[in-house]
């Protein structure tokens, strides 16, 4: 793959930071490094040049809850006429005790990926994806299941108990924190990791020949604000536990260092979810054999929800064949 153009989404702190650091170590040639406000993004910016003594970082406003933000970051891209080799998509937040949906209704644990396929959608059809790009979406170990605190719906359950069978439905219910949602915020967070992981399998299946996309979980890295709107229980018992303990976390730097690794898989493993090993927080990240995210109808149900709270399809011409 070529070292020359990556694009980081949160990228004003955290992990994404990190990985635009990294990035600038292993000798990209460009790193566009987006944030909620074009002031926010000029001063990291700054702050990545000074820190690497590089001038390869190129800001750019971008608020993934906001479809009209999108599209004005996509027409930037657009301008500056460079595909892109490495989309790094890093988002995500433990919602708070209370619901809050986006101005588009949509439940705000799970909006950065609606903003996330209308992103890679709008690259894919502008051409301004490498014909080798990698795409690597932020997971989570709350997704796998067997983290403490954090639980998965049964999506076939949900659906045939509450809309009558219709995966599609259960899981737009589900990105809409719909009336048949009982709303709990680290539900919702795992909820919105799982669909991410099938959302990136569906990808994979409509990619053209060359391109991956890979969901990469950054591991426990409490050093981070995807918490900050958590409730008491992760805040001020998980969180600190996690720091406290050996073993249990690592700094956003070695989480980072997860996404750019994904960067040298092939095309073989495009689709797959990759995290620690099983009940585990850190280490060697492996691809996830659990059941739930291998689930062929799931996935395609996802993709169909996404496509269907975010107006915006895509299937390349020699895909799904």
């Amino acid at each position: 793959m070529e070292h020359s153009t990556a694009l980081v989404t949160g990228a004003t702190s955290g992990v994404g930071y990190e990985a635009a650091l990294i990035l600038a170590e292993e000798g990209w040639r460009e790193v566009i490094v987006t944030g909620r406000t074009l002031a926010r993004t000029h001063e990291t910016v700054t702050q990545l040049a000074a820190e690497t003594g590089k001038k390869i970082f190129t800001p750019l406003e971008l608020d993934l809850d906001s479809a009209s933000s999108v599209q004005s970051a996509l027409n930037e891209v657009v301008k500056g006429g460079r595909p892109v080799d490495f989309l790094l998509l890093n988002a995500g937040m433990v919602g708070g005790k209370e619901r809050v949906l986006t101005a588009a209704g949509i439940e705000a644990s799970q909006s950065p990926l609606i903003g996330h396929h209308q992103l890679t959608v709008g690259l894919l059809r502008a051409n301004l994806l490498s014909r080798n790009a990698r795409i690597v979406i932020s997971g989570s170990e709350g997704a796998r299941g067997d983290v403490p605190l954090f639980s998965y719906t049964d999506l076939a359950q949900f659906a045939a108990e509450d809309h009558h069978d219709d995966l599609n439905a259960a899981v737009e219910a589900l990105i809409r924190s719909g009336p048949t949602v009982k709303y709990e915020p680290n539900r919702a967070y795992a909820d919105a990791k799982v669909i991410v992981a099938w959302w990136a399998f569906a990808l994979a299946r409509r990619l053209p020949s060359g391109m991956a996309v890979y969901t990469v979980s950054p591991g426990a890295a409490p050093d981070t604000k995807a918490a900050r709107n958590a409730g008491p229980a992760m805040r001020y018992l998980m969180v600190p536990l996690l720091k406290l303990i050996p073993g249990m976390s690592h700094t956003p730097k070695t989480a980072a260092r997860r996404y750019v690794q994904a960067t040298e898989f092939g095309t073989d493993v495009s689709g797959e979810f990759f995290a620690s090993p099983p009940k585990k927080f850190i280490g060697p990240i492996e691809a996830m054999r659990h059941p739930h995210f291998h689930d062929g109808a799931s996935q395609e149900a996802a993709w169909q929800a996404i496509v269907n709270v975010s107006g915006v399809e895509y299937s390349h011409p020699k895909s799904l064949k």
